[in-house]
Parts: structure tokens; sequence; C-alpha cells
């Protein structure tokens, strides 16, 4: 008779490393052993196995410790730890992240001259982050079982997924090591699968810079581009990825194994994801975030922890100076916030700044666009303020009501979505900008009506989305290190980007 299979794969002690490859196949054999011990004792228990033992896996780490301040350049914004102590993390989805990780491994290790500790460490992973895409075992089950299977298996423990690292709220306990990374493991597990929820798609499709919409129409003319980009054999962009993982190659690019499996969706999800991919993964990923600053705080909640180069809002707003047309653009350089649905990790006291680079880049690509320069763009182009409202009806409250703080702000637009998106690229440290277009002007007698809608629609939505595809092409020009800026470091910033 055979043994009772093992409660917990064989602990890997810490194992020292130079050679950032190196490092990444530890954390890849690690993690590939505690996955793959978990989907076994799984498959056993759902045939009906319960030999009683609680099974446990465990994430790998990498740790780094250092005694001095000295780093190689003080002008990086990642990349090197704060001072001297011990520094770590947990690890997941090596294979997805497998590039990030090399990249932030070499940074640590050729900016403080030290060897990384990888091994396992003692947080476990939930069973529902081991299964793989398309495996549901536990479907089947009966609701005896389900609960039993509580008894067995660790479960998501959302004190360990917390964003207090990126709050600035974590105070590690005595002898604790500090952070490396904004995000825990189980915090990346837990967004990568509201990311399949919420938009409908893997994450590994996600690309680099992402484009937020607030309009459909927008979703409707990247679909269009992106079918006829895949028809170009010349295309810089490998696939077009739909909801359902729907995926078409560039013509000429033979399909691979598992794009099979896409199936278009019997309804789209809350917001759904479109990716024009690149094999560098520095392509373009649109979302639809829908209306309002709720849906977009939790969708960039979770794309966060892919840690994307920058994401940009590209939406219509309210126009609110009477010297604006409908279809002129406003460049945020300013955000007013009452969307109040971050007010308590980012107090409002908290000042959003621009980013040149990202500024530089949309005003660069409503030129390129539109051809205008000079006294000509600026006749379409506004830079000013942006207020974001987390009430739809604003006009109907009381006069004189918000349009005081309005002005008194300087705010030129409003809208519902931009300055959440702004505040959480703050406060995760992802480059964000925002690019909108005038659809209304509500303080001036412009309210939108079915046939200035439609004529607008027509006029501006293609034109506003190729100058956020020429931002990207112009944002991806920029070095990384440049493009995440110093500007969104706290004093004592973790390490990974």
């Amino acid at each position: 008779m055979s043994s009772a299979p093992s409660a917990a794969p064989a602990f890997v002690a810490p194992t020292h490393h130079t050679d950032p490859a190196a490092a990444l196949a530890q954390v890849q054999s690690i993690y590939g052993a505690s996955i793959q011990h978990l989907r076994n004792s799984l498959q056993r228990f759902v045939a009906g196995g319960d030999d009683g033992q609680h099974v446990r896996a465990c994430y790998p780490f990498v740790r780094v410790r250092t005694d001095t301040v000295a780093r190689a350049d003080s002008r990086l914004s990642y990349g090197f730890v704060a001072g001297p102590g011990t520094f770590e993390t947990t690890l997941t989805r090596p294979d997805l992240f497998a590039s990030y990780y090399e990249e932030q491994f070499r940074l640590l290790m050729q900016n403080h001259g030290v060897a990384l500790e990888v091994g396992t460490s003692t947080q476990p992973i939930p069973v529902h982050f081991s299964l793989a895409e398309n495996n549901h075992l536990e479907g089947s089950l009966s609701p005896e079982r389900r609960l039993r299977m509580r008894d067995l298996f660790d479960l998501p423990d959302l004190a360990a997924m917390d964003d207090g690292i990126a709050n600035g709220a974590f105070e590690p306990r005595p002898g604790e090591s500090q952070p490396l990374s904004l995000f825990t493991a189980p915090r990346v597990d837990y967004s990568l699968h509201r990311l399949r929820h919420y938009t409908g798609t893997v994450p590994d499709h996600f690309q680099n810079f992402v484009l937020f919409t607030n309009y459909q129409f927008y979703i409707d003319e990247f679909i269009k581009l992106g079918h006829a980009v895949m028809a170009d054999p010349n295309s810089e962009y490998e696939a077009f990825v739909e909801p359902g993982n729907v995926i078409t190659r560039r013509a000429g690019l033979p399909p691979r194994a598992g794009d099979e499996l896409g199936a278009a969706p019997p309804r789209l999800p809350q917001m759904p994801a479109y990716h024009l991919v690149r094999g560098d993964n520095s392509g373009i990923t649109m979302v639809n975030i829908g209306v309002g600053p709720a849906n977009a705080k939790t969708i960039t909640d979770h794309i966060a922890v892919l840690r994307p180069h920058a994401w940009l809002m590209l939406g219509h707003c309210a126009g609110l100076r009477n010297s604006q047309q409908l279809g002129d653009y406003v460049l945020a350089h300013a955000y007013m916030r009452e969307d109040h649905v971050l007010d308590e990790e980012l107090p409002l006291w908290v000042p959003i700044p621009a980013l040149a680079e990202v500024q530089v880049a949309l005003e660069q690509a409503v030129a390129d666009i539109t051809q205008l320069e000079g006294y000509e763009l600026k006749k379409i182009l506004r830079t000013g303020t942006v207020a974001s409202t987390d009430n739809r009806n604003w006009e109907l409250l009381p006069h004189p009501g918000p349009e005081r703080r309005f002005s008194q702000s300087r705010a030129v637009a409003l809208d519902m979505e931009s300055a959440t998106i702004a505040a959480n690229g703050f406060r995760f440290r992802v480059p964000y900008g925002t690019l909108l277009c005038v659809s209304d002007k509500p303080l001036h007698g412009e309210i939108k009506l079915p046939g200035m809608a439609n004529h607008f629609y027509r006029e501006r939505v293609d034109q506003h989305l190729r100058i956020g595809m020429r931002a990207v092409e112009l944002l991806r020009q920029e070095r990384p290190g440049s493009l995440h800026s110093r500007k969104l470091r706290s004093f004592a910033e973790v390490a990974f980007q």
C-alpha cells in the first residue's frame, strides 16, 4: 500500500545568486513545484480522496541585504533599496512576469553589488490561485465537499493582500524585512483573477501601455483598426485579442497552441479589454471602463499589478469655458478630485502632479495627427485643470452649486473618471495622463442632444483614438527609467518598478 501524499512540497532553503537568470530559474522551480503540488492534491480531493492532512504550498521569495546607503546612480527612479537593511517580497506567476523579474533582479545586483537570496517563503498559496486557465476542478463538488475543502486547503487571506505598502501605511514588525515590491504575491494573484473577470481576457495578453475610455464608440474604432492592422503583413503588431481570448494573428503568422480555445463570450464583461500585441509586450491595451469613478478605481487597482509603463485616459468631458467648442481637446495638467473613491487611500490634500514626459507626448500627438501647430493648435487644444465628480447629474444640484468650486479651481473640463485614474497612477507609481474631448457645455446651454452627439462622434472619435495611439508610440521611445518619473517615489520607496 502506498503512503499518503505529502502535505507540502519539499522546502527549498535560500540560495544565493549573482546571476539574474539563475535567480529567476530558482523562483520558477520553487513556484512550479508548489503549484503542481496543489493541483495534484486538488485533483485527488475532487476524485474523492481525503487523507485528513492539511495541504499547503508556499510562494517563493527574493531577498536582498545591504549595509550601505550608497548606490550606483542617484538619478535612478527604481532598482535600488532606500538604505541599509533586509528587503524581500514574495513572487508569483514567474512565467507571466519572467522578463520583469529578471530585470528587477539585474538592477538590484548592479546597483548594490550584492547577491540575491531566493527560497521558499512562509506565505501559503491559496488553492484558488493554483488553477490553470480553463481549469475548474472544484466545479463538480457537492456543498459538503466544498465545506471540507476549506478545512484541507489554504484560502485567500485578505490580510496578506492589502495595499498598505502602496499607500505608505505599512510598518514592518520588529525583525521583519522591509518590502521590495508594492504588491505581495497574494495581492498580485488576486488582481490577476479579477482581471479575467472584469475584462474577459487573461492577464497574459495585457500590454505595457494602456488606454482607458468611457465610451464604446472608441472601442468600436479600436476593433476596426485592430483587424485592419492584422491584415497588414508588415505591421509591428503580432496579434489582436478580444474578450473571450479570441486571437487574430497578423497576416502570414501561423496560429499558436491555445489560440483555438478562444471563444466570444455570450455577453461582454463589465469592462471589456482589447489588446494590440507586440512581441516585446509594448503594444496597446484598451479598456472600456464605462461611466463613473468606481469602475475607474476598480480596474486600475488590478492593472497596476502588471506594472505597465503608462496608462492614459481618452474620453468625453463637459467643457466648462465659453471659449471652448464641441470637439476641442483638453490636456489635463491638474486634477480636482470629487470622485470620493480614493479618499481613504490617498487623502485629498495629496497633489497629483502632471508628468512632463506624458504631457509632451500627448501634446505632440495632437499636433502630429491634426497637422496643426502654434496658434492653430492652441485653438483646439487647451491645457488646464480637469474636475472629476461622482455625481453624473451635478447640473441638477441647487444653484449656486459645484460650478463655484469648479471656477475657483480654474477647471476647464469635467468628467467622472480622469482624476481617479490619475490618482491611482500616482498611488501605484504608474505614469498617467489625460486627453479629453469636449462633447457638451452644460454651463453654457449646450447639452448633449441626439443629433449633435451623433455628428460629434463621427467627427472626433477616430481622430481622438489615433492621437492616443500616437502618444503611445512616442512614449514607447522613452527609456523606462525616464518614463517612470522620480516624482512618483515616496521617501522610502520599494526597489521594484
